[in-house]
């Protein structure tokens, strides 16, 4: 899916993300508990940082996979690349696995062959990607692209008016 295929855009401000994060949490007290948290850098890294925090979780592991800007480009899918794997021993049972969207599955595929047994969560989840995650808190459609406050900057824009012409 190229850029040009994302026709709807979701900003999230640093208060959303830490609510809904928050909600996450919530979410997964009713699954846990958990012997620590895998967070998928980068993007899963704020999220999980929430979600250790108030499920009281103090050992937390990263794994890094790359799937979008594989190329240089934000926007443009490539070809999953694990940059760094967990250092989780087994097949996960018992841990959870943070990351802040789940979009075309691809990333979580990747990371379920590694961790099958764990708990995966996401803030965020799109159609695609849904059935492949076991808790998320908020869907959008596939065509939206999700701007995660660490992409943003404060900036005049157009109303939304304004892009259907």
């Amino acid at each position: 899916m190229s850029s040009d295929s994302f026709n709807k855009s979701f900003p999230v401000s640093w208060e959303e993300l830490h609510r809904t994060a928050k909600a996450l949490a919530w979410r997964l007290t009713e699954v846990g508990p958990f012997d620590g948290i895998v967070a998928i850098t980068r993007g899963g890294l704020v999220p999980a940082a929430v979600v250790a925090r108030e499920l009281s979780i103090r050992i937390i592991d990263t794994i890094s996979v790359a799937s979008y800007g594989v190329e240089g480009d934000d926007k443009e899918r490539g070809r999953i690349n694990v940059m760094k794997n967990c250092e989780i021993a087994g097949k996960g049972a018992g841990w959870l696995i943070v990351d802040d969207l789940v979009d075309t599955g691809e990333t979580a595929k990747a990371v379920r062959s590694i961790l099958p047994d764990a708990h995966f969560a996401t803030v965020y989840a799109k159609p695609a990607g849904r059935p492949l995650v076991d808790t998320y808190v908020t869907e959008v459609s596939q065509d939206t692209w999700i701007h995660f406050p660490w992409d943003l900057e404060p900036r005049p824009v157009e109303p939304i008016s304004s892009l259907r012409r």
